[in-house]
């Protein structure tokens, strides 16, 4: 049985995807019983792990016959899944000479032809947002979801991400802001806490975010590569309860004493969250010294770093246990 069947949707195959590798113990080979070539062309579509395991895989389908049309597939959803937008914009010249030649029969991933210009589309789109091309993005986005619009969710994120840029670009905090701290009495002034920096990075975050809790470790890391490259750190709670305070401080406790940066209450009235549209924890918005806003997103994204390498060339991605 074939565990990756052609699907009309990104979305769906990218859950099956990963639905099959939690599920699977490491050492099952699932395509054991099938020919050489197809088990070849599975274990490809089916790879999420480092670009050699993949490039590896790659190469093997190519060995067995696998044609041009599918490895493109193949790829093309490797970095869709693990977000990578700058190699997906570099495929754009694959997609468009492909597109002419595009043959629905070879497909792996696509049951009918305006799931695959939508994806052409997209590709367009995404090298467009690289480029800031605000006019073009809009364009290609649009039209890839009118020729599907089933794949919409996959089209979101890359729309909500230009909104929020653009935003940020009106957005300035004023530095002699003064917010609560979690484990002293009486206001500190963000002003304060840049003094000589580089930049300030605020970290949004709530106790009761599985994510935040789970990933707390990793944020301690970061923390301290950020400020031992002049990046000052400050973590921020929307929640003044005593019942969130009480939760976050406990978890703060447990990475040891003094835990990095500052621990302080986003005010209630004109709180930074809704200033900076703060959706989702953790987030992590860099800062500048005037109070323009450099960066807003998960912490995850590449683009934080690269915000980060401009102000400090010095500055290294820690390796991470979620990494």
């Amino acid at each position: 049985m074939i565990l990756l069947r052609r699907t009309t949707t990104l979305v769906c195959l990218l859950a099956a995807a990963c639905c099959l590798a939690q599920e699977l113990e490491p050492e099952e080979d699932p395509y054991a019983g099938l020919p050489p070539k197809r088990a070849a062309l599975e274990r490809m579509l089916s790879e999420r792990g480092t670009p050699e395991i993949f490039e590896a895989a790659t190469k093997k389908a190519r060995e067995q016959g696998v044609g041009e049309q599918p490895i493109l597939e193949a790829t093309f959803l490797y970095y869709v899944d693990r977000h990578e937008d700058d190699k997906i914009a570099a495929m754009m010249p694959e997609f468009l000479k492909r597109n002419d030649s595009f043959k629905l029969e070879e497909s792996e991933i696509f049951a009918v032809r305006e799931d695959w210009l939508a994806v052409v589309e997209y590709v367009q789109a995404i090298a467009a947002l690289k480029k800031n091309d605000r006019v073009g993005f809009k364009k290609h986005i649009t039209e890839a979801f009118w020729l599907s619009p089933k794949q919409g969710s996959a089209f979101a994120p890359h729309i909500d991400r230009m909104r929020l840029d653009e935003a940020m670009r009106d957005v300035k905090i004023d530095p002699s802001v003064g917010l609560d701290q979690m484990f002293a009495d009486g206001k500190i002034a963000l002003s304060s806490l840049l003094k000589d920096r580089k930049a300030l990075l605020l970290h949004f975050w709530s106790p009761w975010s599985r994510e935040c809790e789970e990933s707390m470790g990793d944020f301690k890391v970061t923390a301290l590569e950020f400020q031992k490259n002049g990046i000052a750190v400050a973590s921020l709670l929307s929640e003044a309860t005593a019942d969130a305070l009480g939760d976050a401080k406990t978890i703060v406790n447990a990475l040891g004493s003094p835990p990095p940066g500052a621990w302080l209450v986003d005010r209630e009235k004109d709180s930074l969250h809704r200033m900076l549209r703060i959706q989702s924890v953790p987030s992590m918005v860099l800062v500048s010294p005037e109070g323009r806003v450099i960066f807003n997103g998960h912490p995850s994204e590449d683009r934080l770093w690269t915000a980060l390498a401009a102000l400090s060339p010095g500055i290294r991605r820690p390796a991470l246990k979620e990494d």
